[in-house]
């Protein structure tokens, strides 16, 4: 038997159904309370430079309302900085940004960004901010990680996500590798992106991973089944490959 490992669910994909038509339903702050509910042990929420989903109303009802942690998903800029410093959620995962993306499509650069990074690093882990770094699971990654500072990472896990057979065989290799060597250098290794219920499993079962943050397939899902249903069986699977 490992260790339990915690589900993060990302809302933001509520307030993208709600920013469609604009108004107030459906709501992300409700959703969360229904994942709580559900088994999550937390909640994420990436607010976006164009707010293209969470707006900065969702985060201040978020931290208001929220009884379980929130993990703030920010770019490494000023303005992000100014609100994960006036907010202190539990936590801010640090990710790369660009305007003209649909979603996150890999891992930060923190090797080639170390300068700018520790900047931000410092000033969120001197708020008492729990801070992430969302890598691909690469060991100079890794090492960049250490030399930041940085107490968590979490591996982007898109290419094995997209990957199969032997290609997804090796990509799961290499996140199993990373989070080995995260844990050896005292970093708490965390991981999402892609995962769905007939992939998350063989993620799931890497001992050293602590935390999976999963969110647009659990809104998708919930389309047909409701938030509770989708996440209490994303909690149910995840718990099966630890036990």
């Amino acid at each position: 038997m490992t260790a339990r490992l915690r589900l993060g669910v990302n809302i933001d994909h509520v307030a993208t159904i709600r920013n469609a038509r604009g108004g107030a339903h459906p709501d992300p702050v409700r959703a969360a309370f229904a994942a709580a509910q559900a088994g999550a042990d937390g909640i994420t929420a990436h607010l976006r430079e164009d707010r293209r989903h969470i707006t900065d109303a969702d985060i201040d009802a978020l931290m208001a309302k929220l009884e379980i942690p929130l993990n703030l998903e920010m770019a490494a800029t000023e303005e992000m900085l100014a609100i994960a410093l006036a907010h202190r959620p539990h936590a801010a995962c640090i990710v790369p940004e660009k305007r003209e993306e649909r979603t996150t499509e890999g891992g930060l650069d923190a090797a080639g960004q170390l300068g700018p990074l520790a900047y931000y690093v410092d000033k969120l882990g001197g708020a008492n901010i729990r801070v992430s770094l969302f890598i691909e699971p690469a060991a100079e990654q890794i090492e960049a990680a250490i030399r930041l500072g940085a107490p968590v990472v979490e591996f982007h896990t898109g290419r094995y996500a997209h990957a199969e057979g032997e290609a997804r065989a090796a990509e799961l290799q290499r996140i199993a590798d990373a989070a080995a060597l995260a844990v050896k250098n005292g970093i708490e290794p965390h991981a999402g992106h892609g995962l769905t219920f007939d992939n998350v499993q063989p993620i799931a079962a890497i001992p050293q991973l602590a935390e999976l943050n999963i969110g647009h397939f659990l809104v998708g899902e919930a389309i047909f089944t409701g938030i509770e249903a989708s996440v209490r069986r994303m909690r149910a699977l995840i718990d099966e490959a630890r036990g």
